[in-house]
């Protein structure tokens, strides 16, 4: 089974009263908008996902640099910005299900998202569900007031996204009966025979004022864990010198097994501190011969690509440079930069202190360059 991902990010944002739109929100260094790319990424059965964006967000979701999404501009609707994305599936080959998902509900879980796909195998839709725990009332025109439930509430429920269907099916529904659309897709479905209504996510509610991106924070930052990272390295003659991926013109460089670069070394040992998942020598051993004068760009890298399969995030990175030579400062915006893209972190999520031991001890004598790192990361479920 194929499945395209819609990603609906094409409201106005009325009610969150904000002049940038909910969708692009940030939790730590992530908008709304990647949190939720981040977790569909790792299901493979997703092969395409198209965002629905407003025509007044053009700029924000251009500076986000998405890449492997497809971008549908949005109708006045919500039925509208659906089938704007459905048209555009028909461009996309290979795609048999579509998995129709709200911006604004970025705390489901993967568990939730596999479960939704897996059940398509023998369903016509899927659709996650949670009961309605509280008194339901009614006020009417005349000021009264009425219970809609006054016994059990054990029948009713509320609907959530993503929601799953059969592609042809749902592009049909949208394509010949969008007056009976009713706030969200499963309300096209008036036989709802072969639907699977599974267990839904408290967690997984809809941000739709400030309170609830407020909670929303609360609950992920909650999750927020902190790793310290250091190291050292000797400057000696005939060797580069790279700090924080960034080569200096210098007639020293860093002794190392891999380049020797103390930065990107002692942000990696304080991101895998923060994951608990041990130290740089744990991955990249200095008795191994591959490593050798290996970029340590590259095995950063590899560190993120491994922390984002475990779900965890980076929030931000506290970096101390201690060095009598060279001087920080000049090269601070370009190692800000770099970092930035190696660990897919905001610039202003980065800052960088240039430190020096005044003279004092083998740094203090320009033999040697120390870093030490503070990182923060939070996980998702």
């Amino acid at each position: 089974m194929s499945f395209c991902l819609i990603i609906l990010a094409g409201g106005k944002s009325h009610r969150f009263n904000s002049s940038l739109s909910k969708p692009y929100q940030k939790i730590g260094s992530k908008s709304l908008i990647e949190i939720t790319l981040e977790k569909s990424q790792k299901v493979n059965e997703i092969i395409k996902t198209i965002i629905v964006f407003n025509k007044k967000d053009k700029k924000q979701i251009k500076k986000l640099k998405l890449k492997n999404v497809h971008l549908v501009q949005g109708g006045s609707t919500r039925q509208e910005s659906t089938f704007n994305a459905l048209k555009h599936i028909e461009k996309i080959k290979k795609i048999s299900n579509v998995l129709i998902h709200d911006a604004a509900r970025p705390n489901f879980s993967l568990k939730l998202l596999k479960l939704i796909i897996k059940k398509m195998k023998k369903s016509r839709a899927v659709i996650p569900k949670i009961k309605i725990e509280d008194a339901v009332k009614q006020k009417f025109e005349s000021g009264k007031y009425e219970y809609i439930v006054s016994k059990s509430r054990n029948n009713l429920f509320l609907t959530q996204t993503p929601q799953c269907f059969k592609y042809k099916e749902i592009y049909n529904l949208h394509k010949n009966n969008k007056d009976k659309y009713r706030d969200d897709d499963i309300s096209l479905l008036m036989d709802l025979n072969r639907v699977s209504f599974i267990d839904g996510e408290k967690n997984n509610f809809k941000i739709t004022d400030k309170a609830d991106y407020i909670n929303l924070k609360k609950n992920l930052l909650s999750k927020l864990y902190y790793g310290i990272g250091f190291d050292v390295h000797r400057l000696v003659p005939k060797r580069k010198l790279y700090l924080g991926g960034v080569l200096i013109k210098s007639k020293l460089g860093t002794l190392g097994h891999s380049d020797g670069d103390p930065v990107l070394h002692a942000i990696t040992d304080s991101i895998l501190g923060a994951c608990k998942l041990g130290d740089i020598g744990d991955f990249f051993s200095d008795n191994d011969k591959k490593f050798k004068n290996i970029r340590s760009t590259v095995l950063l890298k590899k560190i993120i690509y491994e922390i984002k399969n475990r779900n965890y995030l980076i929030n931000n990175l506290d970096i101390n440079i201690i060095a009598e030579y060279p001087k920080i400062k000049k090269y601070k915006k370009k190692i800000i930069n770099k970092i930035s893209l190696l660990c897919d972190l905001d610039e202003n999520k980065i800052n960088i202190k240039g430190k020096t031991t005044e003279k004092l001890g083998v740094i203090g004598k320009e033999k040697a360059i120390a870093c030490e790192v503070i990182t923060s990361i939070f996980k998702y479920d």
